[in-house]
This record gives C-alpha cells, sequence and structure tokens, in this order.
C-alpha cells in the first residue's frame, strides 16, 4: 500500500492559503509590492493603515497572512489553534508573544539614563512589566512540552542597554526573568532565548549562561540557547558553552538555526557561502545528536580531555537535507541512550510544510535492538493583534524573499498537493 502524502493531513483551507502565499512569495513581480505595502503597515503611525484601528484592514490580513503565519489575536483563540496543530499530529508548539516596544529615536540614543530615577521607573511600567506579562500569558498558554519563545529586546531599553554593554539585567527586568523561568519550570514549558543582531548577541549569550546554570538540571533543559550556523564564531561559542555545561553539571538547551539577522550583521562574521553555512550546520547539528566532540565541535583547547554535556536540542531547519540527515543519525540509535525525545524538529507556521508533514505523517525505522520513536515535530507561531504582529510577518515576507527556491519548492508542492485533492474528487488519484 502505498504512503499517503505527507500534505494530505492539512486541511484544504490551509493548502490554498499556503499556495496563495507561496505564490506570491516566490514571485519577483508581486513579492517586491507586497514586501513595500507590509513595510509600510509595519512602521505607520497613521491610525487608517493600523489594522488595530482599520477594521477592514484587520479582517482582510488576518483572514490572509495572519491566518498563514500566526496563532490568535486572544487566548482562545491561540488555544484553539495549537489544538488544530496536534490534531494533524504535531508534537507541539512553540510560542512567542509578537508585541515589541517601540523606542523613540530620542529613547534610542539615550539607553544609558533608562537605569536611574523616574527614567528607570517609566521604563519599568512602559516597557520591562507589558513584556513580562505578555510572556507570562504566553507561558500560561503552553502545555507541558511546549517551547516560548523569548526575545530579551522586546522589554526595552533596560534590556537594551544592558546587553550591549554585556552587563547583568536590571533588578526589575532580572525579577521579571526568574518568575518567568520558575513558571515555566512548574509547567514542564521549555523556553528560547533567541538570538537577536551582533550588538547584542553577545549579552544574550551571558544571560543565556547564566539561566541555564540556574534552571537546567543534569537530565533536563528548561532554557535553551539559540545558535546561528551562519555565523563562522558559533562552533567556538557553542564548543565553549558545551564544555561549560560539562563541568558544571548542567543540560546544555541548543536551539541550533541557520541565521535571522543577514541583512543586518556585519558580512565578515557570516559564512562567505550558503554551502559554507550548510556544512557548518550540518556538521554542528551532528555533534549535538550524537554528543560528541566532532568538527567543528571541538573541546577547548584549555580543557580538551572536557566530556560532553548531556544535550537537548532543537533542530529548526526548512531544508529538508538537513531534517533527513538528522533523521537517519537518531533512527541509527546514535545518539547516547537512544534518547530521541530530547530532539525536536521545528518549523516556522506557514513555511516548510511539506517538510514539517513529512516529519508528521512518517514511520520511524530503526534497528531491533532500540524501539522505535516518531519524530518530534513542532510549528513556531507567534500570537497578538493583527497589528502588534505586522513587524513579524514583514520578517516571514522578508524571509521568504531571501530564500525563494525553497519557497518555489513549498509553492510547487501545494500545487501538487491541490491537484492530487482535485483528482481523488473525480477518483483518478
Amino acid at each position: 500500500m502505498a504512503n499517503p502524502a505527507p500534505l494530505a493531513v492539512l486541511p484544504l483551507t490551509n493548502v490554498i492559503r499556503s499556495l496563495a502565499t507561496t505564490t506570491i512569495s516566490s514571485s519577483p513581480f508581486l513579492l517586491a509590492p507586497s514586501l513595500a505595502v507590509m513595510s509600510i503597515l509595519a512602521h505607520t503611525t497613521n491610525p487608517v493603515l493600523n489594522p488595530d484601528k482599520n477594521p477592514l484592514l484587520r479582517y482582510f490580513l488576518k483572514k490572509t497572512f495572519y491566518a498563514q503565519f500566526c496563532a490568535g489575536e486572544k487566548p482562545a483563540e491561540v488555544r484553539q489553534t495549537i489544538e488544530s496543530l496536534k490534531k494533524i499530529g504535531f508534537s507541539g508548539v512553540i510560542l512567542g508573544y509578537a508585541k515589541e516596544v517601540v523606542l523613540t529615536d530620542a529613547q534610542s540614543k539615550d539607553l544609558a539614563s533608562s537605569g536611574s530615577g523616574a527614567a528607570a521607573q517609566e521604563c519599568v511600567r512602559t516597557e520591562v512589566n507589558p513584556w513580562a506579562a505578555g510572556t507570562v500569558e504566553t507561558v500560561l498558554l503552553a502545555s507541558p512540552g511546549d517551547f516560548v519563545a523569548l526575545k530579551f529586546t522586546g522589554a526595552g531599553r533596560q534590556a537594551l542597554y544592558a546587553l550591549s554593554y554585556r552587563l547583568p539585567p536590571s533588578e526589575a527586568l532580572a525579577a521579571a526573568i526568574d518568575n518567568i523561568c520558575q513558571l515555566a519550570a512548574s509547567k514542564g514549558v521549555r523556553l528560547l532565548f533567541d538570538a537577536e543582531q551582533q550588538a547584542v548577541q553577545a549579552g544574550i549569550d551571558d544571560w543565556t549562561l547564566d539561566y541555564m546554570r540556574k534552571y537546567n538540571t543534569p537530565d533536563h533543559a528548561v532554557v535553551y540557547g539559540t545558535y546561528q550556523a551562519y555565523l563562522k564564531a558559533t562552533p567556538t561559542i557553542l564548543s565553549d558553552h558545551a564544555a561549560i555545561a560539562a563541568k558544571e553539571g548542567f543540560t546544555l538547551g541548543v536551539k541550533l538555526v541557520r541565521g535571522a539577522y543577514l541583512g543586518s550583521d556585519p558580512r565578515h562574521l557570516i559564512h562567505d557561502t550558503k554551502a559554507d553555512t550548510d556544512a557548518a550546520y550540518d556538521g554542528i547539528a551532528e555533534a549535538l545528536l550524537r554528543e560528541q566532540w566532532a568538527e567543528p565541535l571541538l573541546a577547548p583547547e584549555s580543557n580538551k580531555s572536557a566530556r560532553f554535556p548531556n544535550v537537548n536540542m532543537v533542530l529548526a531547519s526548512h531544508n529538508r537535507d538537513t531534517v533527513l540527515k538528522a533523521r537517519a543519525i537518531l533512527e541509527s540509535g546514535a545518539r547516547n541512550g537512544g534518547r530521541d525525545n530530547d530532539v525536536a524538529f521545528a518549523q516556522l507556521q506557514g513555511m516548510a510544510d511539506e517538510v514539517s508533514c513529512e516529519l508528521v505523517s512518517s514511520t520511524p525505522r530503526r534497528n531491533a535492538a532500540t524501539p522505535p520513536v516518531k519524530p518530534a515535530a513542532y510549528k513556531y507561531l507567534v500570537w497578538g493583534t493583527t497589528g502588534e504582529c505586522m513587524k513579524y510577518l514583514l520578517r516571514r515576507a522578508q524571509e521568504n524573499r531571501d530564500a525563494v527556491q525553497r519557497t518555489r519548492s513549498g509553492r510547487d508542492a501545494m500545487r501538487a498537493e491541490l491537484l492530487r485533492r482535485v483528482k481523488g474528487m473525480f477518483g483518478l488519484a
């Protein structure tokens, strides 16, 4: 009996909406004006162009681009979206809070003033507290086994200033992060600390290690750092973190991505070619999956005999070849103790559905010595009002622009699935 088509698990409305979205994203004639319009909507101060204040605009966006990439505006909608994904067969979701702090030019130029006096009180009231409240609500929306993504710069000026100068978080921000971590740990929810631009990434790495030390146990990670394979320094940084985790006895939480700031990170810090980035990603992934020191992850020169730590990881990739390579390693039983449940595969909601659904519908293969384990497949999605999600939607559109070939593959897969269903209606499938 032939295996069912992977995309058969998707509702028809999802297939049609995905086909429309990927058709626009893969067309240079349609994408450029669409990006221009979305950029205006994401940054406008005109109420007519604000989806949260213009009901007609909100209705159109919510039924199209918002529905493609986002979870919902209200908790009830978010829960319904999560439930629908789990019914399809996904193991869970990675949920993020879309609202971002928007600073004026004067605020951006005077970050140092955010640490004391009336300015500090204003930051806590208007930036830190709303970010913390939204993140707490996101953790409450998640279920045990799900992930919640945290973007530290969303907490505003105090976070930006501390991260830029590699300082600890302010007292109010530290209290908020601890509260979020404690809540997540008590609920069985895991936290992904997002990577950001290089101007603040070193500070984020410092904070990530500190909170891993505090909340990750020898056998389980609550806190995960995000590591971008397109950066030449990532293998060294990740090797250092692995050695620290092994020495101090906590599980290293790793979300591995290719990279999201190609347009803003200094070009000389990034691999010269996409092939170099792909090789770095696959090499790092294999070392982590096998939990062994191997190129490009090598034990630090200062401690060549360091053991490799326990690793929990999220392999976040839209690249089918990468996913197949990782699955082959898991299915060989190469991972220490066969702990496949410590590895999650993740793709963005509304993107690479052909990769995600292949994971969901796959039948695991395994040698007789080890039991078969189905790949843990997750979708990353954000929630918030349509207006709050506009900057996120713009980033997704820009990402499709930078990965046209992958977007065309998604378009062709959706087109083939729609044709398969039409043929099925006439008994021709």
